[in-house]
């Protein structure tokens, strides 16, 4: 099977944000690795770099991993208000919807509060606390997948 996951980058705040989702979606971090721990004399890393993450993944279903990584200063910083993409979650039920919803955007901006949507699915939109952008979305017809 072909599975697309999502990974996400941040301004040094990879881990803060992934303990936040990890408190909604549930779940053990696949992994966690640093950039002091690819530091060698072919990569250097800064001291202040050295604690930032490289990787992490937190699987949120059987076949999706939410991954991320801190974008190292010498890269620039990732513009947090672009608006070009979302992460979608299909849900099973209302309730669970209603459930990460609630969770994900405790502190962020809710753009469109659940409810039901003129194609029929149970729906929301939100920007939550580390400005990225969800959807949450229930859809009776496919028994949760979209």
């Amino acid at each position: 099977m072909r599975t697309i996951n999502l990974w996400i980058n941040f301004n040094g705040n990879a881990e803060e944000a992934f303990t936040f989702y990890k408190s909604v979606f549930g779940g053990e971090f696949t992994k966690v690795i640093r950039f002091k721990e690819l530091s060698g004399p072919e990569f250097q890393v800064a001291e202040s770099e050295a604690n930032k993450i490289m990787y992490i993944g937190l699987p949120i279903s059987k076949y999706t991993v939410l991954i991320a990584n801190d974008v190292p200063a010498f890269m620039g910083r990732v513009n947090e208000n672009e608006n070009r993409s979302k992460i979608q979650v299909s849900t099973e039920s209302r309730e669970e919807a209603d459930q990460i919803f609630s969770g994900l955007s405790a502190g962020g901006e809710v753009e469109g509060p659940m409810d039901d949507s003129p194609w029929g699915t149970y729906a929301g939109m939100f920007r939550d606390k580390y400005g990225i952008e969800w959807i949450v979305e229930f859809d009776p017809d496919q028994g949760g997948s979209i």
